[in-house]
């Protein structure tokens, strides 16, 4: 394809050609260089699932969740992966790609956008396994998984905020990469996973409403158990991810020419 026919130099087009070609790009290189290749989407969240399903419904006596368990994990599990490896991926962003984040005239958002958009593609190319579970295991649907797709744009809009913000402050300070990756971990047990937010108690469900998570783990789930829903939750976590959305298309602007410094 020639440059004229993907639009001028700095065209919102011809940076959506960049950005598609850049996340491209990272997908082949990802699944060329692994045996395994497309398993890796979905290895991850189902041994994962596995082992939750097991610990909590073959060795103890579960009080959380609803059946078939083995859905309900992996309908937040999923999009968890999605997340964790994008946040991960965001404190090297630019880090990774130094030489042509300095050299080249692609827009520096583009750099951070690319992950959620590749990482976002592997959450798609993971949702087959659902699917079989979710017809294996006996699970109802109901016209909330038309809920499904809103849950994804409010997760990409979550992501493409965070990102702006973490990926340029981890090339201005070092540290902030092993500090994201604590968060993470204690983030996991935070959001409704292996439980969901009606299981916690009193004033902690509330709280929990403003973890953006809860709200979006709640959108993926309740198609299949729609006695999941929180109107507080939904509305909070909507309210937070565009929050953070909007914070980070204001900050990243600014940080740029510093990060470009370090780098």
């Amino acid at each position: 394809m020639t440059p004229a026919a993907v639009g001028a130099p700095g065209s919102v087009r011809r940076s959506l050609h960049s950005l598609w070609l850049l996340s491209a790009r990272d997908l082949r290189v990802r699944y060329s260089t692994s045996a395994l290749g497309y398993l890796w989407s979905v290895l991850d969240p189902l041994v994962m699932s596995a082992i939750y399903w097991f610990v909590f419904t073959q060795v103890f006596h579960r009080t959380v969740g609803e059946e078939p368990y083995i859905v309900f994990l992996i309908t937040a599990l999923l999009p968890w992966v999605w997340f964790n490896s994008a946040v991960s991926d965001f404190t090297k962003a630019f880090k990774k790609d130094a030489r042509l984040v300095r050299s080249t005239s692609i827009p520096r958002w583009i750099w951070v956008d690319r992950i959620v958009v590749s990482k976002g593609v592997e959450f798609l190319f993971s949702l087959p396994v659902l699917v079989l579970f979710a017809v294996f295991g006996g699970a109802q649907v109901s016209w909330a998984l038309l809920a499904f797709p809103l849950a994804v744009v409010l997760q990409t809009a979550l992501l493409v905020g965070l990102g702006l913000i973490i990926a340029p402050l981890c090339v201005m300070f070092g540290d902030l990469e092993r500090t994201t990756r604590l968060v993470l971990r204690a983030l996991f047990y935070a959001s409704p996973i292996i439980y969901g937010v009606h299981n916690l108690p009193g004033v902690f469900a509330d709280i929990a409403a403003f973890n953006p998570l809860s709200g979006i783990f709640t959108l993926y789930r309740v198609g299949f158990f729609p006695d999941q829903w929180d109107t507080l939750t939904v509305v909070v976590g909507a309210a937070v991810s565009l929050g953070i959305l909007g914070l980070g298309v204001l900050i990243f602007p600014k940080l740029e020419r510093p990060v470009l410094k370090e780098l």
